[in-house]
């Protein structure tokens, strides 16, 4: 007994971010992304041909994730965050994988919804691979994800439509739980309402292109973060950097 009291631990102890960004269309997530300490991409989509990164061969099977986070485990690197872009994409791939260990051509094919529950397994073993990262090399991880549109069975209130990150519910569940934060990504927009005649009101969408971040969960949409974050952030990594102990300030690419 007198050991295990010995190893009480107190205070604050800093550890690398586990951060999800979800968003909009072509709202910038791989370029935030790519401006974290050091990154290196897991690519499960082709999208990061204007990116100046380093990044894996786009992944094709859910085998060349697990070899990706074997390779940064067993070797030594210069890599503080590691990126995978992007977790929808991914998903495809663990179905991908869970259909063809049960000979199926689709994951609804598999009775009763199991499938989905199949998957969460390899959702499991890419968070084991990460979480192993993190203790041994001491890294940061991204998720980057599209939004989607969910309805939303609050028992408080009438339903409603919210953005949440673009995965299975199983899914979402499990990896938002793992993350310490879920930041959602989108463009400013304010409505105006004119009037129309007939006690007729038209609301007319307005927006500059103007970029933030969303911290903490609100009827429009899943976020969260543990860093005692202000609700909006201007969509900056240094803007976040500031708040997260672990991260040194990424500097500027040069150009070319």
């Amino acid at each position: 007994m007198s050991g295990l009291m010995e190893q009480i631990a107190s205070g604050i102890e800093a550890k690398p971010q586990r951060i999800m960004l979800y968003g909009v269309h072509g709202v910038g997530k791989s370029t935030w992304a790519s401006l974290a300490p050091k990154p290196i991409f897991i690519q499960t989509e082709d999208g990061l041909g204007g990116i100046d990164c380093d990044k894996f061969p786009l992944a094709t099977e859910f085998a060349d994730i697990i070899a990706a986070l074997s390779e940064l485990y067993s070797n030594e690197n210069r890599y503080q965050t590691i990126v995978i872009d992007s977790l929808d994409w991914l998903e495809a791939l663990i179905w991908k994988e869970v259909c063809k260990k049960h000979n199926v051509k689709n994951i609804e094919d598999i009775g009763y919804a199991k499938g989905y529950t199949f998957a969460i397994d390899y959702w499991r073993q890419v968070l084991d691979g990460l979480t192993a990262l993190r203790a041994l090399k001491g890294t940061m991880t991204i998720f980057l994800a599209h939004a989607g549109i969910e309805r939303f069975e609050n028992p408080a209130t009438e339903s409603y439509d919210r953005y949440v990150p673009k995965l299975h519910k199983k899914a979402s569940a499990v990896v938002q739980e793992w993350c310490d934060e879920v930041l959602f990504a989108t463009y400013l927009v304010h409505t105006k309402s004119t009037k129309e005649g007939f006690d007729k009101k038209r609301s007319q969408g307005i927006g500059t292109g103007e970029r933030t971040l969303y911290t903490a969960e609100r009827p429009s949409h899943v976020a969260k973060n543990r860093l005692n974050l202000p609700y909006e952030l201007g969509m900056a990594w240094d803007v976040l950097a500031e708040y997260i102990p672990t991260a040194p300030k990424a500097k500027p690419r040069a150009k070319k």
